[in-house]
């Protein structure tokens, strides 16, 4: 999955984010930052939405949860926190009706993370038992439910939105209406061009993984050591390595074509498979389990290294380019189409791709400096427009480690989003009002149809949707 899955209450942020609910949220609070504690409340049903209930100790309890986080209510929490609860569950009934159910990969790959980033901030998995009071079994069996329903929700909202079409003149209209102060401010931006040559491994560097390999290989065969042990102790595959190299359930496409046709000819666990080449290094693999169309398994993976020899050598190729580049013999954009090694720009004029996810300039020629990869922001930081580098090192996007040269191509002040600049930065917000006014709607008149029972300690609230108490 690409993008990380929100919270139940960052998934309803486009409806009630304009609310004042909170006066901070954080992008990522996997755990509170001191214990819950239990809600001493005698438990009762607040509300009923269908034929779901949300429990007192419920509200009580997502209010300490926040309160824990840091989270502060600008509102009335007992009020906005059963509405949030009231709107989600809106949409879990609409998806049951419209059997709208969650990709099992999706789930498996949050919990997976989310405990893995718990497991990583507490110090172990023992640590986590302390912490949440319950054993590992029981918290991952609770994290599943909780983020199937995230997904589920948000599933549920791309249906009811579909594609969403905005029309240049709308864009444009909607520049024209806003008060531009409440535009998001645009930091300063880059675009850069970049030349990677990749060093030459030897022989005997590949020779030096592959024996090590297969004396990992033997030792696991005769019981001297398991797996996951080699794999925490040796694998460089860092992300996976504190997990025993263990992967998650992923499909066939979310893997290496090489070592998915491994992978996937597994059939023995206790068994070890050959070694298998890919862009990231050399592996060795063993399956954990199979699920339909998913599989889980472990690898060991090690890099040869690189001779301080063959880093010179490309040191000075890069050199050479470079001078060919600064005699106009050659632009930047053509050396980087017949030179560079990097497959990601090499056929674009050696253009590089803004890939973060999270950032406004993603797909994009744009970026922050805090968005490129740390070696590059480095050495273009302080370039005037048109200049280029001296021959650097840095690593790719396999994490193999290349020698490069940048060319910082133009230089964005920050300044106030406008159509001009920003099109697409000012056409995604008129998306995303639109999607949230359908969605506003789509609660209004889902209000109309389904069965809502208020306990009277709640009915005087001021909600957003006042439908919940309006109807008779």
């Amino acid at each position: 999955m690409k993008k990380t899955i929100c919270s139940a209450a960052a998934l309803l942020l486009l409806l009630f984010g304009s609310t004042g609910a909170f006066a901070q949220k954080k992008e990522t609070a996997p755990l509170p930052s001191k214990p819950v504690s239990k809600a001493n409340v005698i438990d009762e049903v607040a509300w009923i939405v269908g034929d779901e209930p949300i429990l007192r100790s419920d509200i009580e309890r997502q209010r300490l949860y926040y309160e824990s986080m840091g989270q502060k209510f600008q509102g009335d929490a007992r009020c906005m926190i059963p509405e949030q609860m009231a709107v989600q569950k809106l949409f879990l009934n609409q998806a049951a009706i419209d059997s709208v159910v969650p990709e099992e990969r999706l789930i498996s790959q949050e919990v997976n993370r989310w405990l893995q980033q718990v497991t990583n901030e507490l110090g172990g998995r023992e640590k986590v038992e302390e912490y949440l009071g319950q054993p590992y079994a029981k918290i991952r069996e609770e994290r599943r439910k909780i983020v199937a329903e995230e997904i589920t929700v948000m599933q549920m909202q791309q249906k009811l939105v579909g594609e969403v079409n905005v029309a240049p003149s709308e864009v444009t209209r909607f520049y024209d209406e806003v008060n531009k102060d409440s535009l998001p401010f645009m930091p300063e931006t880059v675009e850069v061009q970049l030349i990677t040559v990749k060093p030459k491994v030897s022989v005997s560097e590949v020779d030096k993984v592959k024996a090590r390999l297969i004396d990992f290989t033997k030792q696991i065969n005769s019981g001297q050591y398991d797996f996951a042990t080699l794999a925490r102790l040796y694998s460089q595959d860092n992300e996976t390595a504190v997990k025993g190299g263990e992967l998650g359930f992923l499909g066939r496409a979310e893997l290496e074509p090489e070592f998915a046709n491994v992978a996937f000819s597994l059939r023995d666990p206790s068994k070890v498979s050959r070694i298998v080449q890919t862009k990231k290094g050399y592996h060795i693999i063993q399956l954990i389990a199979k699920r339909g169309d998913l599989i889980n398994v472990r690898h060991i993976m090690l890099r040869p290294e690189i001779e301080v020899s063959e880093i010179d050598k490309a040191t000075a190729r890069l050199d050479s380019i470079a001078r060919v580049i600064t005699k106009d013999s050659l632009t930047f954009g053509a050396a980087a189409m017949y030179y560079s090694f990097d497959e990601d720009t090499r056929l674009s004029n050696g253009q590089m791709v803004n890939g973060n996810q999270q950032s406004q300039n993603y797909g994009t020629a744009r970026f922050e400096l805090s968005d490129l990869p740390q070696e590059v922001s480095a050495m273009v930081s302080g370039l005037e427009t048109g200049a280029m580098t001296k021959p650097f090192r840095m690593y790719d996007k396999n994490n193999n480690q290349v020698v490069a040269i940048a060319r910082l191509q133009a230089r964005h002040p920050g300044h106030r989003a406008n159509v001009i600049e920003d099109y697409q930065v000012i056409k995604g917000l008129v998306e995303n009002k639109k999607r949230g006014d359908m969605i506003e709607e789509w609660i209004k008149e889902k209000q109309k149809t389904t069965f809502v029972n208020i306990s009277p300690g709640y009915r005087d609230c001021a909600f957003r949707y006042p439908g919940w108490v309006e109807r008779k």
